[in-house]
């Protein structure tokens, strides 16, 4: 009689048991895709569900952006320049039973797959291009990862390079570089402004060549400005020409 009894026991626990294993509840950014015998059944969520015992199996699968660090990439660039380069990417599940059946951990392949990437992109650039085009480079990669991960109901929203690290030799090559590309552009403004002040140098001997006055003019503003002068004493030379039109009379 005993014996009978903790029979019926356990046999009343399992069934209580197999009744609350029946019931599963998903969050508002989980899916649970049901398996039947093996087979893939359907997706379900959110909210309450109801398994069958044994017969069906469920996958969670969260659809919330994942943001995800890629490992420091030792890349070669197009210029053979050897530098360091890490990013992040953000990407989300948005088909469920394609994430599950066809890529065995869609987290760990997206990982891998970007690294590739990264390394093969970048590698295809010359080193400048990675300093000042990280936005196209961004967004080659994200065109690139997303076309592959489709298959896997996986959409790749957005992908950022964080950093590009170069060895101090490269460093310093870099600020020689910009050193001396400042020195040229100071030389080529310095070369402008002599050619334009040359230009306007001739406009005015031009004009002072044709008209006396401003020749007369011009020696009197000369003079002026010496006379502000501390010296006690002012040699001015005055053209011999411009004393005869002085002392010119008018009408001879």
């Amino acid at each position: 009689m005993f014996g009978f009894e903790y029979f019926g026991g356990v046999i009343t626990l399992l069934v209580i048991a197999l009744v609350f294993s029946m019931f599963r509840v998903l969050r508002e950014y989980e899916r649970g895709v049901i398996f039947m015998l093996g087979r893939f059944y359907k997706v379900k969520g959110p909210g309450l569900i109801i398994l069958i015992p044994v017969l069906q199996q469920m996958v969670r699968v969260d659809l919330r952006t994942v943001v995800m660090d890629v490992p420091t990439q030792d890349v070669i660039s197009r210029d053979n320049v050897s530098v360091q380069v890490n990013a992040v990417i953000y990407f989300r599940v948005l088909d469920p039973e394609r994430a599950i059946i066809q890529v065995e951990n869609f987290l760990e392949a997206t990982s891998q797959l970007s690294q590739t990437t990264l390394r093969s992109v970048l590698g295809q650039h010359d080193l400048d291009d990675m300093l000042a085009e990280r936005d196209r480079l961004n967004t080659d990669i994200q065109n690139i990862l997303d076309k592959q991960t489709a298959a896997w109901g996986i959409k790749v929203a957005n992908v950022e390079i964080k950093h590009v690290d170069l060895n101090e030799t490269m460093v310093r090559a870099i600020a020689k570089q910009a050193e001396a590309e400042r020195e040229r552009r100071a030389k080529v403004i310095h070369a402008a402004g002599e050619y334009e002040a040359a230009e306007k140098l001739a406009q005015a001997a031009e004009v002072l060549a044709h008209e006396d006055k401003a020749i007369q003019l011009r020696y009197m503003q000369t003079l002026v400005e010496i006379a502000g002068d501390k010296s006690n004493t002012i040699v001015f030379p005055m053209p011999v020409d411009i004393l005869e039109k002085l002392n010119t009379k008018p009408g001879e």
